[in-house]
């Protein structure tokens, strides 16, 4: 799927680069075997660069000749964002609509990172890019936000990719967190009636790259929006299960039910993504979240991320 010679050396911003997907897209440009030495990767997080400062931006574009800016930085405290609208919509909405500007004014390609919270969870069969949108958290909304401006400045060969259950051996997820408890507890109570795919960052940040070393990311008049996780279905309970199976715990999981888990944000009950738009476009061959979960926590064992 992926080739080892780029067909374009270029200059590339990554934004929110100490978080899950940020620091997988690091780990892969220093150590894999593709062909980069003459591609210059920025890798800032919110102490190096301000996304929301659009001045900020505009200058270290210049001054860095970006050509590519991956934007990977994100408000993801789900419940936490319910009482702190304001800082949310900062980073998911207005500092979105100052990259997609920028990326505009200077002919910048741009990717940015978004959610299946952008969806209500009411669905029946697997969500598509063109399927009606319906937040039901102050963090879907901005996300969803952060899409709307994107697409209304709408700079060209930009993208939106929105993805589902991230977790990776990089930064606090649910995988890690899984591991830690199972350690603790004899017994664990899942919700099993929220059903989606989980996402390996390490497999996203592949695709990511894969995208960029196309001359043009085949959005020539408008922002396009693709669907990404790893292919198969599963619950929290059953990802929480097989979390175990994977590592040698001995933990009981019981399964519970959402309403004996409340929350401050409301979670989607379903949020399959349709993948077939990303495969077909991209020539992209998308791993089993079993194989990846695996992968996953045979680095986390060996101490690596």
């Amino acid at each position: 799927m992926f080739s080892d010679e780029w067909e374009k050396q270029m200059n590339v911003l990554i934004t929110g680069s100490n978080g899950q997907l940020g620091s997988e897209l690091r780990e892969l440009v220093n150590n894999s075997t593709l062909n980069t030495q003459h591609s210059t990767f920025h890798f800032t997080d919110r102490n190096t660069l301000d996304i929301t400062d659009s001045h900020a931006i505009e200058s270290f574009c210049l001054e860095n000749n970006i050509e590519v800016i991956i934007n990977c930085a994100a408000y993801t405290a789900v419940d936490k964002a319910e009482d702190d609208e304001i800082n949310a919509d900062k980073v998911n909405h207005l500092a979105v609509k100052n990259l997609a500007q920028i990326a505009k004014d200077k002919n910048i390609k741009l990717i940015h990172i978004s959610t299946d919270y952008v969806f209500d969870g009411q669905a029946y069969k697997p969500y598509t890019e063109s399927d009606i949108t319906n937040p039901q958290s102050v963090y879907g909304q901005t996300k969803l936000d952060g899409e709307k401006a994107m697409r209304e400045v709408n700079p060209k060969n930009s993208i939106i990719i929105r993805t589902s259950w991230v977790y990776s051996s990089y930064g606090a997820n649910f995988v890690k967190t899984m591991l830690r408890l199972g350690k603790e507890k004899e017994q664990l109570g899942v919700i099993f009636d929220q059903i989606g795919s989980p996402t390996y960052a390490k497999d996203l940040a592949k695709v990511i790259i894969h995208i960029i070393q196309h001359s043009t990311l085949n959005t020539q008049h408008s922002v396009e929006i693709y669907h990404y996780s790893n292919e198969g279905v599963t619950s929290w309970y059953d990802f929480a299960k097989t979390i175990f199976e994977l590592s040698d715990i001995q933990c009981d999981v019981k399964p519970i039910e959402t309403k004996e888990y409340p929350t401050p944000a409301t979670r989607p009950h379903y949020s399959l993504l349709n993948k077939s738009k990303i495969k077909k476009e991209f020539n992209l061959t998308i791993p089993y979240w079993k194989d990846s979960l695996s992968d996953c926590i045979t680095k986390i064992m060996n101490g690596e991320g």
